[in-house]
């Protein structure tokens, strides 16, 4: 790293792109006055945003901490704090940030910030890895031979905890979350970088499927007769059977489940990590066509039905529990309908739920660059 010849601390935000870039760009709108004001010192700061797939092609914390190390080389940059979405391991156990206080290099994963107060846990996490880095430098430069352990990471980001950094690694400190608490931190923190309501336009084609044959079912005698005789926790399976199929053709339609590389424990992690997390996120999207079908179809229902043609052939009153009942099993009905519709969407529509697809186009772009 270049050592400032100003009185500016010059922090360069190195983020992958899509989500992490976005996260980016918004903490440096108000980063340097907060920076400013946290470090006591009278210290200026000055933070610029690099888009770049660092990560593309290497998941393991050597590797990328070198990568970074490199791409500081020649760059007028004091700190760099790279963020990314992937989920990354040490030990069985989730990396939230790794940190180089002799290079002035902070990693964090964005994903194991969870999906709650992401944005305040991700501005003070880079804070504090920026303010420590920068206490460490200015240790070094007068001499005093000692650095900030930055312990003050594990007071926002709540169960983080430091763990142990091989002497073979380029890192010095390194901050975890481990156990099942930590593996669904991790999850949630992936299915919010999945952004799952981006997912509802992309299946345009699916869901204009579902509506035809909601519009069609709504008007079937048959359909009547089976909706008012099913109790609630058959419509309940009809609704869990429906959605689970659409994310199961989903899923097949667009090749989107991943298969560990190697055999290994941190392989097969990872792995169940990129599955659960587009399981989760084609799950949300899904529901959230569904309710909006269930809607859209009583509106139908209470415009379309006719009271008595209704009681004639169910034999039953139309009433609001009929109503309600009948749309209910048609969005299930619909639902099933919208899977066959959703074999006409690109692969390019829904790739964001998946990891491993956002991964292997970050590869591609990486090798465009190069090339």
């Amino acid at each position: 790293m270049v050592e400032s010849s100003q009185s500016v601390t010059v922090v360069a935000l190195l983020a992958d792109p899509d989500a992490p870039t976005e996260v980016a760009q918004h903490l440096a709108r108000d980063l340097p006055a907060r920076l400013a004001d946290a470090s006591g010192r009278h210290r200026r700061f000055d933070v610029e945003v690099v888009s770049e797939p660092f990560t593309a092609g290497a998941e393991d914390l050597p590797t990328l901490t070198r990568r970074l190390m490199d791409r500081g080389r020649g760059e007028d940059w004091d700190i760099v704090v790279a963020l990314t979405d992937l989920p990354l391991h040490s030990r069985g156990r989730e990396l939230v940030m790794d940190l180089s206080q002799e290079h002035g290099l902070a990693l964090l994963s964005l994903p194991s910030l969870g999906g709650l107060r992401f944005e305040r846990r991700a501005r003070q996490a880079v804070e504090e890895a920026v303010l420590g880095l920068a206490d460490a430098q200015a240790a070094e430069a007068e001499g005093l031979g000692h650095r900030r352990p930055l312990e003050e990471l594990t007071g926002p980001l709540t169960s983080v905890h430091p763990a142990p950094v091989g002497d073979e690694e380029p890192a010095d400190v390194r901050y975890v979350v481990s156990g099942p608490r930590g593996f669904l931190r991790v999850l949630f923190g992936m299915v919010r970088a999945n952004r799952p309501w981006r997912l509802v336009p992309g299946l345009s084609k699916a869901l204009a499927a579902a509506l035809a044959t909601g519009a069609i079912a709504t008007v079937n005698s048959t359909l009547w007769s089976l909706a008012v005789s099913l109790g609630t926790a058959r419509l309940v399976i009809a609704t869990v059977g429906s959605v689970a199929l659409m994310i199961g053709w989903l899923i097949v339609d667009a090749h989107l489940w991943h298969r560990a590389a190697e055999d290994s424990p941190e392989a097969r992690r990872r792995a169940a990590l990129y599955n659960a997390s587009t399981v989760v996120t084609l799950g949300i999207g899904v529901l959230v066509c569904y309710v909006g079908l269930l809607l859209i179809n009583l509106l139908w229902a209470l415009f379309i039905l006719n009271g008595q043609v209704f009681a004639s052939m169910t034999r039953s009153p139309l009433n609001a529990t009929e109503y309600w009942t009948l749309a209910w099993f048609v969005a299930s009905v619909a639902t099933v309908g919208g899977a066959l519709g959703s074999g006409l969407e690109s692969d390019e529509a829904i790739r964001a739920a998946a990891y491993s697809k956002r991964e292997q186009e970050r590869r591609r772009m990486l090798e465009d660059d190069d090339d």
